[in-house]
Parts: C-alpha cells; structure tokens; sequence
C-alpha cells in the first residue's frame, strides 16, 4: 500500500479519558488517514509527565511523543483538557505541524466553572455512582454498553495526581496572551447539548484568539463526549478540514 497523502492526526483526550475515545472517529475515517492516540499522562494507566501536570508539562510529552514517532506532518486533535495542551503545543510552532481541530477545547483562558463543582468534582474521584453521573452529564446521545463501560471506566482509573492536578490548575491556566503565535488553520467542533461547555464558551474564549478564518462547526443533538456522541459527524469534519490543509 502506498504511503498516505494525509498528515498523521494525533489524537488528544479529554480530561479523565484515555486513547480509547478515539475509536469510532478513526474507524469512521479509515485507514487512508494516519493517526495515532497516547494517553495523556496520568490517565488510561499512564505514567505521571516527567514535568508535572500543568499543560506544558504536557504539551512537553506529547512533543516528545511526535519525535519519538517521527512525524513529519501532523494534526492536532485535542478534544477538551487535550485541546488546551493542542494549543500550548501549538503555539510553539513546531516543525511538521500541518493545523489543530479542535473539539468542545478547553479555553486558552480559564475554564468557566464555579468553584462549587471544582469541590464537587474534586470530592468525585474514584467513586462509581459519581462516575456513572458524570457519564449521563457529558453525553447527549444513547451510547452502547461497551462505550458506557469504557468512559466510566477510564473515569475511575485516573490517578488522583492529574485528576486534582487539572481541577485545581491545568484547568485554570491562561495561555491566551501565546495564541498570537498559533499560525496554522484551526478548527472548532462543538456540541450544542453540551453541559460542560456550551458553543458560546467557544465562541467568546477561543475563537477570537485563533487566526482569522478559523471555523466554529456545531454538531446539533450531541455533548460534550462528541468522540463518543458523533464519531461519523467529527469523522467527516475532520476529514474537510484535512482536504484544505496546505500541502508543505
């Protein structure tokens, strides 16, 4: 088989989630598109980043990861927390980055939540029924029991470290003043039943510090899991955006 034409899309999870997310939206793609899907340390039974927690801590791995990787084109995909360490990563232009998709991100800014459900969040590890709650909050359409077992799962075996680590600070970080900095196409794909955040968040807290032409594409009837809740929907987003990538 020949190599592909497409950039590698390297796959960054959400916050308590692991590289298992990811499935749907690669098998919707297909093989003709590379991609590859770590888990971020901390979760899905990884290693802490040999940095700590905080998002260039991470953004540091995952730029280890591509090195290791050889990567001489890629995407980033960062879907929630991922999407703030895409963005950090981002804005150090790094060789071979090709653009960054961005799904439901967590803001370049901090993350609009009250301090209320940072406790009660916080006061939820590692416990079933909160996680069993947490998964009815962050998906919007009907999901199978496979599916459902792994988010819940990936849920409880986060390590408390980078659990607390981005509740109390990944989380609340701002890295907006560097978005000046991004300079490859971006996109944003959101879910407008998400319980987490809503498009507007997006819209006000992310999109104005992106360049200029970045889309805000909205998937109706899903949430904020939208690897979960709308793999063919992000699939073909995803592939479009790919189709426009300069060729570099």
């Amino acid at each position: 088989m020949a190599p592909s034409s497409h950039p590698t899309l390297v796959y960054l999870h959400y916050w308590a989630g692991s590289s298992h997310a990811w499935q749907g939206v690669a098998a919707a793609l297909g093989p003709e598109y590379p991609s590859l899907a770590p888990d971020l340390g901390g979760f899905g039974g990884s290693p802490a980043p040999a940095g700590g927690y905080s998002v260039d801590a991470y953004a540091d791995s995952v730029a280890a990861y591509i090195k290791d990787k050889q990567l001489t084109r890629y995407v980033l995909v960062g879907h929630s927390m991922g999407g703030k360490i895409a963005l950090a990563l981002a804005a150090r232009q790094p060789t071979g980055l090709a653009g960054v998709a961005l799904l439901s991100p967590s803001p370049p800014t901090a993350e609009p939540m009250t301090e209320q459900d940072r406790q009660d969040s916080l006061k939820a590890y590692g416990k079933p029924a909160e996680a069993e709650k947490t998964f009815h909050t962050i998906t919007a359409r009907p999901q199978s029991p496979t599916n459902k077992e792994l988010i819940i799962q990936d849920n409880l075996r986060s390590s408390k470290g980078a659990w607390d680590a981005w509740l109390l600070h990944g989380s609340r970080e701002n890295i907006a003043a560097r978005m000046c900095d991004v300079q490859v196409p971006c996109a944003i794909i959101a879910g407008d039943q998400d319980q987490i955040m809503s498009p507007s968040v997006h819209g006000l807290e992310t999109l104005p510090l992106l360049p200029d032409d970045t889309p805000l594409e909205i998937i109706g009837g899903a949430g904020h899991l939208l690897p979960y809740d709308a793999p063919a929907e992000v699939a073909d987003l995803l592939s479009d955006f790919v189709s426009r990538l300069p060729l570099r």
